[in-house]
């Protein structure tokens, strides 16, 4: 590359950094809060020397140019949250909404929620919007579908925002579940168990979580050198759980399902059951989330158990931390495997049938 290509492309990245820059990239460029962004930005006292000339230094390297919103984002404490919940009032969102609303009533904190059923850019935009006009200190954005987060992602609003989400973006600070290491864990006791064709159940495409479950089950069959068929998607429902169950009952082949939650489990459970299938017996089950219904599935349901509590109070924690000039971040938290009597080693008579 000549000289004159390398700097029209460095003119070129600045260009995009210009008009991409908002206050949350001077924050994490200059390793401080956006707070602190908008009292440099105000010219306001109680900042450090060294401090602002970090923050001057990023707004240049950024070509930041502040909207009305960053310079009169207010420094006072309103003791008040934002939360918007997307998608159906499914048990993972509803349960990590509860307990993050728990954690924010310890920290007295009051709490605006906004649940939003379709997740559209404008929509989820306004929203935001509404609850900045209602003088909150930050944003919870509990998002089971990408495009929650896309709509936030980039925007200026003035306060941080806090997804609790699958997938990271980069102008969103995150906590979350692993669900990648989750779906691993119930492949891994599958295979422990002998099982050798392993089919799937997937949540919806446009999912972050089942996406992550995905991927988990196909690299763990991948790095045992099984077979990863292509996965069945469902709705998260019981009846798609069912109507896929139907599908598999003739499949000779299979000797074990990892359905992506437990509803859908339930479903399939009901269809094997018409077909003649016998679970364990037949065919081994694995769930995902365990529901308080899990352990009372005929048979009860091998699945893995989500630190719902723990994630909302891991959500609470990281808008603190935000809040007070540190970017720190809780780690993820792992699922555990919950074995019950829905797994067991496949029956000799089904592996000669497969082998």
């Amino acid at each position: 590359m000549g000289a004159g290509q390398g700097a029209g492309q460095r003119v070129g990245d600045h260009d995009d950094k210009a008009r991409a820059a908002t206050i949350f990239d001077v924050a994490r460029l200059a390793g401080v809060s956006h707070q602190t962004v908008s009292r440099v930005l105000n010219d306001l006292p109680n900042v450090r020397p060294a401090t602002r000339a970090r923050v001057e230094q990023a707004i240049k390297q950024l070509r930041y140019v502040p909207s009305p919103a960053a310079r009169a984002l207010v420094t006072r404490r309103t003791r008040t949250l934002g939360l918007i919940v997307t998608g159906a009032p499914d048990y993972g969102p509803s349960s990590t909404a509860l307990y993050f609303n728990e954690a924010a009533r310890d920290a007295r904190y009051t709490v605006i929620t906004a649940s939003m059923r379709e997740t559209d850019a404008a929509s989820m935009r306004s929203t935001a919007e509404l609850l900045v006009r209602q003088n909150v200190e930050a944003i919870v954005l509990i998002a089971a579908e990408r495009a929650a987060l896309d709509a936030l992602d980039g925007i200026e609003l003035g306060v941080p925002v806090v997804a609790v989400a699958s997938e990271e973006r980069g102008a969103l600070h995150r906590v979350w579940l692993d669900q990648y290491t989750g779906a691993r864990l119930a492949v891994d006791h599958l295979i422990g168990l002998g099982h050798r064709e392993i089919r799937h159940i997937a949540g919806p495409s446009n999912a972050m979580d089942a996406a992550e479950r995905v991927r988990g089950w196909a690299a763990t069959l991948g790095e045992h050198g099984l077979p990863a068929r292509e996965p069945l998607v469902g709705d998260w429902s019981p009846g798609s759980g069912y109507m896929h169950g139907r599908t598999l009952a003739s499949d000779s082949e299979m000797t074990s399902v990892f359905v992506s939650n437990d509803q859908m489990a339930l479903g399939v459970m009901h269809a094997f059951a018409e077909a003649g299938l016998s679970v364990p017996g037949d065919v081994s089950i694995v769930g995902f989330d365990d529901i308080p219904e899990a352990a009372f599935f005929a048979p009860p349901l091998t699945t893995l158990r989500q630190d719902f509590v723990g994630l909302g109070r891991d959500a609470m924690a990281s808008v603190l931390a935000v809040l007070g000039d540190d970017d720190r971040t809780p780690a993820p938290r792992v699922p555990d495997l919950v074995v019950r009597t829905s797994t067991a080693a496949p029956s000799r008579e089904r592996v000669t049938l497969t082998s």
